[in-house]
C-alpha cells in the first residue's frame, strides 16, 4: 500500500475538509498531496480543496518560523548538533546565499511556489531561518508561495482529471 493510500486510510474517519488540512500540513505531502487527494479521492470542489489545503499548509509555518532559532540554539549545546548546524548553514550559504541576497524574499516566494519535491512551506521556513530572513518578511513570502503552488497544483490536477472547466 502506498504512503498516500495509508494516509487516506488513516484519515478515513475525518471529515474531508479536515483530512485535506491535515494532509496539507504534513511535510512530505503539503499542497502537492492534499489537493490531488481532495479532488481525486474526496471529490471536493476545487475551490474548497484549494482553501483547505492552503490553510493546512500554512498551519505549521508560524510555529516553524518562531521556534527554529530557539530550538537550534538549544540543540547547539551538544557537539553533534553544533557540527550538523555548522555544516548545514555553511553548505546552504555557500550554495545559495548569492541568490537569496540578491533577490531576498522574492527568492523565498519563488522557492516555495515551485511545486516540486524538497520545496514548499516547510523547506521555505528552513531557508528563511538559515538565511536570517525576518519573520515579518518570511511569513508573507511563504504565504504567497503557498498560494502560487496551490494554484499550479490545482490547475495541473484538474487538467489531468479532465475537469479544468468546472472552476
Amino acid at each position: 500500500m502506498s504512503l498516500e493510500a495509508q494516509v487516506v486510510e488513516l484519515l478515513s474517519s475525518f471529515p474531508h475538509w479536515l483530512a485535506t488540512m491535515i494532509i496539507g500540513a504534513l511535510p512530505v505531502f503539503e499542497l502537492r498531496g492534499a489537493i490531488p487527494i481532495a479532488l481525486g479521492v474526496y471529490g471536493m470542489h476545487p475551490v474548497s480543496a484549494f482553501i483547505f489545503a492552503v490553510m493546512g499548509n500554512m498551519l505549521p509555518v508560524i510555529p516553524l518560523l518562531l521556534f527554529l532559532d530557539p530550538v537550534s540554539t538549544y540543540l547547539r549545546r551538544y557537539a553533534i548538533f553544533e557540527k550538523f548546524f555548522s555544516w548545514l548553514f555553511g553548505r546552504t550559504q555557500r550554495n545559495h546565499s548569492e541568490r537569496f541576497e540578491k533577490y531576498g524574499t522574492l527568492a523565498l516566494t519563488l522557492f516555495v511556489a515551485v511545486p516540486l519535491p524538497v520545496t514548499g512551506a516547510w523547506t521555505g521556513c528552513a531557508a528563511a531561518f538559515v538565511f536570517g530572513i525576518k519573520f515579518r518578511h518570511s511569513l508573507p513570502a511563504i504565504f504567497s508561495g503557498v498560494l502560487i503552488a496551490g494554484l499550479i497544483v490545482s490547475v495541473v490536477t484538474l487538467a489531468g482529471m479532465g475537469l479544468l472547466a468546472i472552476i
